[in-house]
């Protein structure tokens, strides 16, 4: 299957275009960041209540609860923070909230008394468990050192690969997706958690994958194509895998499409983030990561031009 062939996009010449918005993203997420008073974190980095309940219908006629029956009933007595997943095989539900343990007897309380034809009277609590803000806060920080790792390894290997600058402008792009990313989840008021991490570090995967086809495609051109200008080597190189781009790009985008429309509630941030992450991911390929190496080619052609005439 071939699209886009034959394609002759000047992508290089709306690089700084492309870099003020990339800008002006950020700047608007980290205002709204700072007027949230940092990221929304839920329970995995910011502590609280982990319960899980096994309510039973009495009767064999009676069906089984659902996730949203058990989430409306929370919601219509006040508790509307709560992450509520359902185990199917057991039949219960793990419900997770910001609020102290104090809640968990609440919560029995409310389901008991909404769906009495499903408790029995009986004990209904499977398990029960607190996160500590001190456990969150630890959580917290290794989530961050996680997220620089992965950067620096990156870094490395590109690095080795190709070259120490083409390895910078690699890490700056990673670093691009993940603030771009954040700044989106900021304005849409999500919370961050483990899931999110994960989605953020798998997004972190997709874009140097991304990132290093193109890479590849420009080294193997600038060495056939010497004579050539830079800049039209570079756009060249991406024009010849910009169907390759397009058709992973909008695979892997109709997958995540699927998890965020009937995933649940359970996975949506994860595949929100996701969805984020291949856009701005395929994106920064071009515009960030090929961008910044054409504009130090260029930097670095000035330089010694200067240097001769000296």
């Amino acid at each position: 299957m071939q699209i886009f062939e034959n394609s002759n996009f000047d992508f290089m010449g709306k690089r700084k275009i492309c870099y003020a918005i990339s800008a002006i993203i950020i700047v608007i997420g980290l205002i709204s960041i700072m007027m949230n008073g940092g990221l929304k974190y839920n329970i995995d980095f910011e502590g609280g209540l982990s319960l899980e309940i096994a309510p039973h219908p009495i009767d064999k006629n009676i069906d089984y609860l659902t996730v949203d029956q058990v989430r409306d009933a929370l919601v219509k007595n006040n508790i509307t923070d709560a992450e509520i997943q359902e185990f199917p095989v057991s039949k219960s539900f793990l419900i997770r909230t910001k609020s102290s343990t104090r809640i968990g007897d609440t919560i029995v309380e409310i389901i008991k008394a909404e769906f009495p034809e499903h408790t029995k009277g009986e004990n209904l609590i499977r398990s029960q468990e607190e996160v500590g803000p001190r456990a969150g806060a630890d959580l917290r920080k290794k989530a961050v050192n996680a997220v620089l790792i992965s950067l620096l390894f990156i870094l490395a290997y590109v690095w080795i690969r190709f070259k120490f600058t083409w390895g910078i402008a690699a890490a700056l792009a990673l670093f691009h997706d993940t603030l771009i990313t954040l700044s989106i989840l900021s304005l849409a008021g999500k919370e961050i958690g483990m899931t999110v991490l994960a989605a953020l570090l798998t997004i972190v995967g997709y874009s140097i994958n991304d990132t290093i086809v193109v890479f590849d495609r420009i080294r193997e051109d600038l060495k056939i194509y010497r004579k050539d200008d830079e800049y039209h080597v570079f756009n060249r190189s991406i024009n010849e895998v910009l169907g390759r781009t397009a058709i992973t790009s909008f695979t892997t985008l109709l997958a995540d499409m699927a998890l965020l429309i009937f995933g649940g509630q359970v996975i949506h941030d994860f595949a929100f983030t996701l969805l984020i992450g291949i856009i701005v991911g395929t994106y920064s390929s071009i515009f960030v990561a090929t961008a910044i190496i054409m504009d130090t080619v260029i930097a670095t052609k000035k330089r010694s031009k200067s240097a001769v005439k000296k």
